[in-house]
């Protein structure tokens, strides 16, 4: 299970290292793609395939008829791209994918379960802080769902 929050440095050559206790679980090769909110999203490639999956409709196999799942899988996977862990744990983040977020010096990377967001880290302080002011409002709501 992917858990916990890094803030890593983005080297000149625009490589970040993932976390250690990330590297085994994410394998040699990712897939980084736009994420929803102000992150990118990380998937392991058997991630991937579900999350792949889950965004084609199941039971007919066509989504392309469907506008708002046309335009949503071009955002997820036009813009997805696979890359690799590099022998120390780092990855080169494409410059359209570190651009959409504003990724300059440093990188919060989060684990969330099934999936590590990369955010700016100035964007992620202040969604962290929206996020803790509301847990207990999102904990009520997400419990009477669950009903």
């Amino acid at each position: 299970m992917l858990i916990g929050e890094y803030i890593h440095t983005i080297d000149e050559k625009s490589r970040v290292s993932m976390p250690a206790k990330f590297r085994k679980e994410l394998g040699k090769k990712i897939i980084i793609t736009p994420g929803l909110g102000q992150c990118l999203f990380i998937f392991t490639n058997q991630e991937w395939e579900k999350v792949s999956k889950k965004l084609s409709d199941s039971e007919t196999n066509l989504s392309f008829l469907k506008a708002d799942q046309r335009n949503f899988n071009r955002y997820m996977f036009g813009r997805a791209a696979e890359v690799e862990i590099d022998s120390i744990g780092r990855i080169l983040i494409p410059d359209f994918l570190k651009n959409k977020i504003g990724l300059k010096d440093t990188a919060a990377i989060i684990g969330v379960k099934d999936r590590v967001e990369v955010w700016n880290e100035k964007a992620w302080s202040e969604n962290k802080a929206i996020i803790e002011k509301q847990a207990e409002e999102l904990a009520e709501k997400l419990a009477g769902d669950m009903k």
